[in-house]
C-alpha cells in the first residue's frame, strides 16, 4: 500500500524521503520490524521508541513515522514522516492498512469505572440470539468466532486493536462489543475506530495516580471522548457524572436507570432467590413495558442490563430474546455462580480490592443469607495496605472470612496472610487460614450450611497461580470440581450439581 493512502486522514510533515513509498507492514515493536514495515515511534512511560530509530532503519524498514527528531546515522534512505502525536497517527494509519475494518462491523464500545465486562457479555449474547455474528474485545478475553484470546489489555494498542478487527471482518462477523478503558481512550489506542453505539455505565475514583490519570477530572474527560466518535450514546442516568458525560457530546442520547425521565426505566425491583441462584427482577418502563429477570445478583445487575437491553433494541433484536438471555446469563469471573447446591450459593468474583470486594459483599448481604462465607487473598509483590483494606471489609461484613493464598508471586503466602489478618483483627469478624486454596475451597464446600452464600474473591476468570515467576494453571472452576469427585457429594448441604453435569 502506498504511504500516501495510509496518510490520508491526518496532517503531517515529510522529513524525507517519498509518499510513493510502499508499506507492507506496520510495527511498534522494533525487534519485529522487516524490510518495507511502516514503524511508529511511540514515546511510552519506560521505552522510546525514537530511540531505536536509526536501528529500525538498518532493518530496511521503509517509513519512520515520529513526534519528534530522531537522529539517523548513515541510514539515509529512509522515509520519515513527522505527526503531532504517534500513538494518535498509529490508530489512523492502522485503520487505513487494515481497510478500515470497523466501518464494515457495527461496533459497541463501552466505557466506565464498573460493569464493562459483565455488559459486553449481555450484548454479545443477546446480539448472537438474533442472528448477528457477534465479536468481543475485553478484560477477559478476544474472541473472534470460536476462537478465544487471552487478553492483556482491556482494550488493546491500536495497531492490535485493527489488526483483530480485520481478522473478524475476514471471519464474516457483523458486529463487535468491546470494552473502551479510560487508559485506551487517552492512549489513542481506539483512533481510527468508528462507534455506532457507545454506552457510559458509571463513573467512580479510579486509574489515578503515575502513568494513569493526574486526577479525577482528567479521567472523566477521557471517559467522555467516546461521545465524540459514536453515532448513538447510551448513557446511565442514574450516575452523578452522566450530565458530563452527555454535555458536548455529539452523538444522538438515549438514557437508561431508575428515574422517570429514562428513556430505559427499570422499577418495582425485587431481589430473587431460589435452589441456590440470586437474581432481581424488575418492570422495564419506557420506551417498551416487560417484566425482566436478570439472573445476576444486585442493583448494578440492573443497570447492566438495561444498557443492554438498549443497545439490543436498537440494533433490532426481538424482546423475547432479550428476556431469554437474561434469564440464563454467565460471565466468567464476574458474579459467576456455580450451581452445585440447591440448599446454598457458591460464586466466583474478580473483587481484588477493597472497594470491589466491598461492593459485591455488600449486594450479597442485601439477600440476607445464614451465613456470608468470604474466601480470597491478595497478590504478593504489591501494595500491603490492600492486604489490610481487604481483610478490614471482609471482616466487618462476612460472617466468615477463609484466608487463603492468591498470586503469591515471589513473597511468601504466609506472610500475606498475615498482613490480611493485621486488616481483620481490627474487627469482630470470624476467620480460618488455609494457605492451599483448593483445600480452602474444600472446606467452605465441605462446611456450607443451608441458606450460605459463599464468595471466592480475587481470581475470576484468571486460570493461573503466579508463584516465583512461573505461572501455573489453577481455575477455580476446576478446584470446585475436582472436590467434587473426590468427596462423598452425599455429605455436601442441598447437592444437586447443575454445573458439571
Amino acid at each position: 500500500m502506498k504511504l500516501a493512502d495510509l496518510l490520508k486522514d491526518l496532517e503531517y510533515t515529510l522529513v524525507q524521503g517519498s509518499l510513493d513509498t510502499e508499506v507492507t507492514a506496520v510495527e511498534n515493536d522494533s525487534r519485529k520490524v522487516s524490510e518495507g514495515a511502516l514503524f511508529f515511534c511511540i514515546t511510552g512511560a519506560v521505552f522510546d521508541g525514537h530511540a531505536y530509530a536509526s536501528d529500525v532503519a538498518e532493518k530496511n524498514a521503509a517509513v519512520l513515522v515520529v513526534e519528534k527528531d530522531v537522529e539517523l546515522g548513515e541510514n539515509k534512505d529512509v522515509t520519515v514522516v513527522k505527526v503531532a502525536n504517534t500513538r494518535y497517527a498509529m490508530g489512523m494509519i492502522c485503520a487505513a492498512f487494515y481497510g478500515y475494518p470497523s466501518k464494515k462491523l457495527t461496533v459497541v464500545g463501552i466505557t466506565g469505572t464498573k460493569g464493562k465486562t459483565t455488559t459486553t457479555y449481555m450484548i454479545k449474547s443477546m446480539l448472537e440470539a438474533a442472528g448477528h455474528k457477534t465479536g468481543l474485545i475485553g478484560t477477559i478475553e478476544t474472541i473472534i468466532g470460536d476462537r478465544a484470546i487471552p487478553a492483556n489489555n482491556t482494550t488493546p494498542e491500536s495497531i492490535v486493536l485493527q489488526r483483530t478487527l480485520a481478522e473478524m471482518v475476514e471471519a464474516g462477523l457483523d458486529s463487535v462489543v468491546m470494552e473502551v478503558s479510560s487508559q485506551g481512550l487517552m492512549l489513542n489506542r481506539v483512533a481510527g475506530t468508528t462507534f455506532e453505539y457507545g454506552i457510559f455505565t458509571n463513573l467512580s475514583e479510579d486509574h489515578i495516580g503515575p502513568n494513569e490519570h493526574k486526577d479525577f477530572e482528567d479521567y472523566k474527560t477521557q471517559k467522555a471522548k467516546l461521545f465524540n466518535m459514536c453515532n448513538t450514546g447510551i448513557f446511565n442516568k442514574d450516575d452523578a457524572y452522566c450530565e458530563d458525560m452527555i454535555k458536548g457530546c455529539s452523538c444522538k442520547v438515549l438514557t437508561y436507570g431508575m428515574k422517570a425521565d429514562c428513556d430505559y426505566r427499570a422499577k418495582n425491583l425485587s431481589l430473587y432467590s431460589k435452589d441456590g441462584t440470586l437474581g432481581i427482577t424488575y418492570d422495564l418502563d419506557g420506551i417498551y413495558q416487560e417484566k425482566v429477570l436478570v439472573n445476576l445478583p444486585g442493583e448494578f445487575s440492573v443497570h447492566n442490563s438495561l444498557s443492554a437491553i438498549a443497545v439490543a433494541k436498537e440494533m433490532g433484536v426481538p424482546m423475547n430474546r432479550i428476556l431469554d438471555i437474561l434469564t440464563d446469563i454467565h460471565v466468567k469471573g464476574r458474579v459467576e455462580m456455580i450451581p452445585i447446591s440447591d440448599a446454598f450459593t457458591i460464586l466466583i468474583d474478580y473483587a481484588h480490592n477493597a472497594m470491589s470486594l466491598e461492593s459485591i459483599l455488600t449486594t450479597l448481604r442485601a439477600y440476607n443469607p445464614a451465613r456470608l462465607v468470604t474466601l480470597f487473598g491478595c497478590g504478593g509483590n504489591r501494595a500491603k495496605s490492600r492486604r489490610y483494606e481487604m481483610g478490614e471489609v471482609s471482616g466487618n461484613i462476612s460472617d466468615l472470612t477463609i484466608i487463603t493464598s492468591d498470586n503469591p508471586r515471589n513473597e511468601e503466602p504466609q506472610d500475606i496472610i498475615e498482613d490480611i489478618k493485621t486488616g481483620i483483627g481490627k474487627t469482630k469478624g470470624e476467620y480460618v487460614e488455609i494457605i492451599d486454596r483448593k483445600e480452602a475451597i474444600r472446606y467452605a464446600i465441605m462446611n456450607a450450611r443451608q441458606g450460605d452464600v459463599i464468595v471466592l474473591a480475587g481470581k475470576g476468570h484468571e486460570d493461573y497461580q503466579e508463584i516465583k515467576g512461573k505461572k501455573y494453571h489453577m481455575d477455580e472452576r476446576d478446584l470446585i470440581r475436582e472436590v467434587l469427585e473426590e468427596e462423598d457429594v452425599t455429605r455436601i448441604c442441598g447437592y444437586n450439581n447443575r454445573y458439571f453435569t
